[in-house]
């Protein structure tokens, strides 16, 4: 694996995350409506920012970033059901958080195997904030 390929598998898997998060956010419903209502929105917010920051770390490699139809055919994250209750939305994106930390775990590995501080410090950042929301979203 490629420092490249590693990083496309980070944004194809941040990509799905995001739209997930946004489509729950969207369809919760019931009691906790607002505050699940806000916290999704600040977690797919923050994704938005960290998917440019992955794109351009791409870019910043020397490689073009592929097409978002062949970034999305690497991800392994299911696609939301709307009709699910809030209780499982959480726990739908609780588990899409620990895959994407194993995928940034990934990653990391692939960066630091071949010297790339740059993108392991990126990656390290993203795990951390991937923890953090697991914890949210569990909590």
């Amino acid at each position: 694996m490629t420092v490249t390929s590693a990083l496309e598998k980070i944004l194809s898997d941040s990509y799905a995350l995001y739209f997930k998060t946004q489509n729950y956010h969207w369809n919760v419903r019931g009691a906790g409506f607002r505050s699940l209502h806000l916290l999704f929105e600040a977690q797919y917010k923050e994704l938005n920012d960290a998917i440019d920051e992955v794109a351009e770390r791409i870019r910043m490699i020397g490689m073009k970033v592929s097409k978002i139809s062949e970034i999305m055919t690497l991800s392994t994250l299911s696609e939301a059901t709307p009709d699910s209750s809030s209780y499982d939305m959480l726990k739908d994106l609780a588990d899409d958080q620990e895959m994407l930390i194993s995928t940034l775990m990934n990653g990391l590995r692939t960066a630091q195997k071949f010297g790339d501080e740059g993108t392991a410090d990126m990656i390290i950042q993203r795990i951390k904030t991937h923890q953090k929301n697991r914890w949210m979203l569990i909590s």
